[in-house]
């Protein structure tokens, strides 16, 4: 396998992938994931193919919330969707994405996580706004640097996929979304061996058409209604060993093993951080210097699959 480095950002990594294996992308800029869409939109505009020899369509809207909407129907109409946000973008793309993983429809949103504003606006890095994502039922899958971007995009499209469950896939704005690393590129024939022929059939299957006619979008009374929000759990519960079998697979593709949780440190620690994006990385430095120099029993856990939290996996 010819192994392709190359320099590039956080957003560049990120748009590289979601253009490679989506058909349609609904854009809306905003810092400091504008990078993102402009990407995408240059791709498509030059001509350039996804895995399946497709140029994917992009589309601007006039806000966040259209271009959640836009995702919401293509996603229903059978299509592989996704969209770039932080920010208040995301929190204008709430409601789509309560209706999104409701109906259990196969997304990855690219989050670069930027500050909520509060008493002013700030355009640097918080979690605030995929933190008051939590209940939408979007999973979360976090990276901490370009490196893991990259690999973290397909893998959280073969997982949401795989599991039904739709993907935040989220890393810190400007830390690392601008943030310039020479990486190992994800070669087109590792994304077509990741996705599965038959995960995109079943989503074709599944999709809104004459053909075989379904109703959606009813109205429900509370007992009606509850057993159909019971009814998704089943898929959230088997979602946290999806998402670790597709670091396996990616894996035996690349040789880079991810696991939901990562420790680094002593074995005997006294002290452990658990932590998550990028400031992993600067920790994990700092823990093994420490634990080199033995001044200090400590370790990390990294965590990556965030949401639905695997109580299992993060205890082992």
């Amino acid at each position: 396998m010819k192994i392709q480095h190359v320099s590039l950002d956080g957003n560049t990594a990120a748009a590289y992938t979601s253009h490679a294996t989506n058909e349609v992308i609904a854009i809306y800029p905003i810092t400091p994931s504008s990078v993102m869409g402009e990407l995408a939109d240059e791709y498509s505009a030059h001509g350039r193919k996804n895995i399946w020899g497709q140029v994917p369509t992009v589309v601007e809207l006039q806000s966040e919330g259209g271009a959640a909407g836009s995702i919401h129907g293509a996603l229903t109409a059978g299509a592989l969707a996704t969209t770039y946000t932080a920010s208040q973008g995301l929190l204008l793309m709430i409601p789509n994405m309560f209706k999104i993983s409701g109906e259990l429809a196969p997304t990855v949103f690219h989050i670069s996580a930027r500050s909520v504003s509060c008493q002013a606006l700030s355009i640097f890095g918080d979690h605030s706004d995929i933190m008051a994502c939590r209940s939408t039922g979007f999973g979360i899958i976090m990276s901490a640097n370009p490196q893991e971007v990259m690999d973290n995009a397909l893998v959280a499209q073969q997982a949401s996929m795989k599991s039904r469950v739709p993907f935040i896939h989220a890393f810190d704005g400007f830390r690392t979304s601008h943030e310039i690393q020479k990486v190992v590129e994800v070669s087109y024939d590792t994304m077509r061996a990741m996705i599965d022929e038959e995960d995109i059939v079943a989503i074709r299957n599944r999709a809104l058409k004459p053909e075989t006619p379904t109703m959606r979008g009813t109205a429900h009374n509370p007992d009606l209604y509850f057993q159909g929000r019971e009814s998704v759990n089943l898929f959230y519960g088997k979602c946290p060993d999806t998402v670790q079998a597709a670091y396996d697979r990616f894996a035996k593709l690349t040789g880079r093993q991810y696991h939901l949780f990562d420790y680094v440190g002593a074995p005997d620690a006294e002290t452990v951080m658990v932590i998550m994006a990028s400031a992993a990385d600067t920790a994990e430095e700092t823990v093994s210097y420490m634990h080199e120099k033995e001044c200090q029993k400590c370790g990390l856990i990294k965590i990556r699959l965030y949401r639905p939290f695997s109580v299992k996996h993060f205890l082992e």
